[in-house]
């Protein structure tokens, strides 16, 4: 492709024709059975299916079509007509396989029975289910307890999380990372820690309300396109977005309904963004800094003038703690310091500010942009710093949003998938099951990574997720993995994690979510939380890939049985039979939060399990919201130096995670292979590049292990100073293990430390 063309992007704006013909190339690379369309029509519905792509809500009065570009694809990749069978799977070693890479893997289709690793012959065999779990049980209960890691990604129901946390406990540990500990673990340390709630304080209500959002390093356009709708509802009404990312993103710029016949004809799309400030990776603290220093600015003239202040100094007073700390200081750190570390002039950042300061209802809304960094707890703080000036937290229209990923990764760490005592519900353990749990802390999946790197990890349990690809240090990782003694994949499709088998290895297929999921009990439905903490039921209706699948809660459940002891209060055969029971545990379990949940999950727009915050309760040290001091102004953990470079990694538009649905990046005007490393025409120039150019990136840490991709093709963007973008998973070889948010120990995948060698 031309230097032109990809300077030129997409001309388009997001959603519009270019959704549907996105749904529609899937649709055919996919091979999604007829019955898919029909998923799709209930998809996000009261009654109906709830999506397994992203954890937006739910509205309780749905739109025509209540799904978006990615969730209809992850929908039609689950429903696809290829089948992975035994004799597929067994025809070729795993080191051929391996090689296939994932997008091959997962085209081969939904795995239909279970499988055994063969040591001897280097393949995967069928086997029975019976044979599976009589033989991992064995195995685990040879095993130290502690040695173990049972890891889920962001999926799995409710009713599967609660078994599952249920089940790592009765055998013996708290080693239960999960996809939180990838991408949104330091919302949950940084949040936490200033306004006591590990979750975002808005509803989806709020954004009908705001007078202007705030919006970091976070990509709606191919990550979460339904949000899509209420901000286009937002801008119509007068609210302002104010954006900083240090890529101009599709989805943040202009929108088109596709639902609506008149933008999809003769009409124009909505301009969404008011401001566009393209930060510098890690940026953000300086970026707020430099708000909050104009909002002290000009409520410093207000209270000259005697006219109406701009801070709430109600609010500060009433509900926070440390604001003169903070506003010292914010005061001693200049604009120079601002603007060199941020990447943005005083005069952007200062007209951003103003926004703030004549609005009365603010959202800060962010992504991985803002958390994926060594310093991402931070800029958390900083944030909710900038909310808490004007008392925007626990108003209507007014809050902190962090976007999730992952469909039920939040609702997961809400019924137990921990390794932090302190957030399980431990007492209740001891009054439901009659067991001692282990108080130790378990390990993130960071601390799961060094386990397997010391040898004192023995095995893993997977439920569901690509955990392998998505690590950052692939080459020591992967060279560790196989080295342990048992792996365990719940699992739809193959994998490349699945190629990495320990000594002992098992594929397990399950069902997906939204296929029928009858039990003992009768036909079943799971329930998911968004990311608003809204809970709803799903009922699957679509006729299974296989009869030999298993449902995730009923793989769980049996593995369960077959592993523990015998105990009457136990009862795994009726649990796997009947979800609603388990529902009735989680209620006593969280009685506050889930009471009635069986009836209260079926309502439209399901049900708020309530957030302390919202109510301006602060569950912190202090009683009162938290205003925190910065010791950096940019959360990236080593300074560019000249020819060094900051390394930001992405997901195109055809991707979920490590889901790859083809290799187009269509919201960018890319095309064609994912082997490219994004850079401003003036970096091109200045290291003596030209477009088309093959280039190696070697990482920059600091440590002596080096660290490298190569082939990667230089492909013109606009882009900040200093800063490479290309694609994850491919470029996290480059991002050492210990190069991580130093609170939460999420690997800083935004900001990664690189330097370019040629050939």
């Amino acid at each position: 492709m031309s230097d032109t063309n990809m300077r030129a992007g997409y001309r388009g704006p997001a959603g519009g024709w270019g959704s549907l013909k996105g749904i529609a190339k899937t649709e055919m690379n996919g091979r999604s059975r007829p019955s898919a369309l029909a998923t799709l029509a209930v998809q996000n519905k009261p009654g109906g299916y709830m999506c397994s792509s992203c954890a937006w809500a739910k509205p309780p009065v749905a739109h025509v079509a209540e799904f978006c570009e990615n969730g209809a694809k992850a929908t039609l990749w689950d429903l696809t007509s290829e089948r992975c069978t035994p004799e597929f799977i067994s025809r070729r070693t795993v080191t051929e396989l391996r090689a296939l890479g994932d997008y091959q893997l997962e085209m081969a289709g939904r795995i239909t029975e279970p499988m055994r690793y063969d040591a001897a012959s280097d393949r995967y065999v069928r086997t029975s289910w019976e044979e599976a779990f009589s033989a991992i049980a064995a195995k685990l209960q040879q095993l130290e307890p502690k040695s173990v890691t049972f890891y889920t990604s962001g999926k799995a129901a409710l009713e599967a999380s609660y078994l599952y946390a249920l089940f790592a406990r009765m055998y013996g540990n708290n080693n239960l990372p999960d996809s939180s500990n990838m991408c949104h673990e330091t919302t949950s340390v940084g949040l936490k820690k200033v306004i006591g709630s590990p979750v975002g304080t808005c509803t989806l209500e709020d954004l009908e309300h705001c007078d202007a959002i705030f919006y970091f390093g976070q990509n709606p356009g191919t990550n979460s396109p339904r949000i899509l709708h209420p901000l286009k509802r937002a801008v119509e009404r007068g609210c302002k977005i104010i954006v900083f990312n240090p890529l101009r993103e599709k989805g943040l710029l202009e929108f088109a309904d596709p639902q609506n016949p008149v933008q999809m004809t003769v009409g124009k799309p909505t301009p969404l963004a008011a401001q566009y400030h393209q930060v510098r990776p890690g940026g953000d603290i300086a970026a707020i800094m430099g708000l909050c220093k104009r909002v002290l600015e000009r409520d410093a003239r207000t209270r000259a003038a005697g006219t109406k202040r701009i801070l709430d100094t109600a609010f500060i007073e009433q509900h926070t703690h440390d604001f003169d700390a903070f506003m010292s200081k914010v005061e001693a750190t200049s604009w120079d310091e601002i603007e060199a570390a941020s990447g943005l002039s005083r005069d952007a950042v200062e007209s951003a500010a103003d926004v703030y300061c004549e609005s009365q209802k603010v959202i800060g809304i962010y992504g991985m942009g803002l958390t994926q960094h060594v310093h991402g707890s931070q800029s958390i703080g900083l944030l909710v710093n900038l909310l808490l000036m004007r008392g925007n937290i626990g108003k209507q229209g007014a809050g902190c949003t962090p976007i999730r990923g992952h469909s039920n990764v939040q609702g997961q760490r809400t019924v137990g998938i921990t390794e932090k005592t302190s957030l399980a519900p431990m007492d209740k353990y001891r009054e439901l099951f009659g067991f001692e749990p282990p108080q130790e802390d378990g390990h993130t999946t960071v601390e799961f990574l060094e386990a397997l790197l010391d040898g004192s990890n023995k095995a893993f349990v997977g439920l569901g997720g690509n955990l392998a690809k998505a690590v950052p240090d692939h080459e020591r990782v992967h060279d560790a993995w196989s080295k342990m003694e048992l792996t365990v994949h719940i699992a739809t499709k193959l994998n490349s994690t699945h190629m990495m088998p320990g000594k002992k290895s098992w594929i397990l297929p399950c069902l997906v979510r939204s296929e029928d999921d009858t039990q003992a009990g009768g036909p079943q439905q799971v329930s998911i939380e968004d990311s608003f903490s809204c809970i709803y039921g799903s009922i699957g209706r679509r006729t299974p890939a296989s009869p030999h699948l298993l449902s995730e809660t009923a793989i769980v459940a049996r593995m369960a049985k077959a592993t523990l002891p015998t105990n009457p209060l136990w009862k795994w055969d009726d649990w796997a039979g009947d979800y609603s029971l388990i529902r009735d545990l989680i209620a006593r379990t969280f009685p506050e939060q889930f009471y009635d949940m069986n009836v209260r999950m079926n309502l439209p727009g399901g049900f708020y399990r309530g957030n302390a915050a919202h109510e301006r309760i602060w569950k912190t040290e202090s009683g009162k919201a938290e205003f925190t001091i910065p010791t950096v102004l940019n959360a990236c953990g080593v300074g560019n130096a000249e020819g060094h470079y900051h390394l930001v990694t992405l997901r195109s538009n055809d991707q979920f995670n490590t889901t790859i649905y083809g290799h187009d990046d269509r919201l960018r005007g890319l095309k064609g292979s994912r082997m490219i490393v994004l850079m401003s025409p003036a970096e091109i120039a200045r290291a003596g590049l030209k477009a088309g150019d093959k280039v190696t990136l070697v990482g920059d840490a600091g440590d002596d292990v080096r660290r490298e991709v190569s082939g990667l093709e230089v492909t013109p963007y606009d882009l900040p100073d200093g800063t490479l973008v290309g694609y994850f998973p491919e470029l996290n070889p480059l991002v050492p293990l210990w190069y991580h948010d130093k609170a939460s120990k999420t690997p800083a995948a935004k900001g990664v430390p690189v330097r370019i060698e040629t050939a």
